[in-house]
């Protein structure tokens, strides 16, 4: 606990690669496990933290804090995978280990660094609809963000071809005139712009 709200953390790549950096000047692990009050245990975990991660995964982890748990369950998935689990954490903004547990279930044996230990309470057909689900919702997932982008560009451009509308006297008085409900809704249109 620290009476500092300001503290600021660092993501555990970071805390990886300052230990390295030590280590590789110098440092003994046990002074450095003193000075940061942990366990040596600790410092060497730490200081093994990537092996077995891709450097592209690594490089998308860099700056998020997750538990280094989920990290570890990482290692269990090939290059390809680790870096679409690591994709899929950053997009849905989630790095548990609970989560990351799901994506390696949900992840076929051939993309699997090793072959799949048995899960409790579930059975390979349990297991082969997970893969199949989990395959559909990332096409799904990619479409809609896909989708996202050009609606987001065809929305911004639409509010400020309102806005210039609105700019037009002309076409104000003219719409007040015949067309008061567009107005108000044009109105309530413009204000998006003004308030982004």
């Amino acid at each position: 606990f620290t009476y500092n709200k300001r503290v600021s953390r660092i993501a555990i790549i970071q805390e990886h690669k300052m230990i390295l950096k030590a280590i590789e000047k110098g440092v003994p692990e046990e002074r450095l496990a003193r000075a940061l009050n942990v366990n040596i245990s600790s410092i060497r975990h730490k200081k093994a933290l990537l092996d077995g991660i891709c450097p592209e995964a690594a490089e998308l982890m860099k700056d998020r804090h997750m538990p280094i748990n989920t990290i570890g369950l990482l290692k269990q998935l090939k290059p390809v995978r680790q870096i679409e689990a690591v994709e899929l954490m950053i997009a849905m903004n989630k790095f548990t280990f609970n989560y990351a547990r799901s994506l390696v279930a949900a992840t076929p044996e051939s993309q699997l660094v090793r072959g799949r230990k048995s899960v409790k309470g579930l059975s390979d057909e349990q297991i082969a609809l997970m893969e199949n689900e989990s395959a559909q919702l990332e096409r799904e997932f990619r479409t809609i963000e896909q989708d996202y982008g050009t609606d987001h560009l065809d929305l911004v451009l639409a509010i400020g071809y309102v806005a210039r509308l609105l700019g037009n006297a002309r076409i104000v008085r003219y719409l007040a005139a015949n067309h008061a409900d567009v107005l108000s809704e044009f109105q309530k249109v413009a204000e998006l712009q003004k308030a982004a």
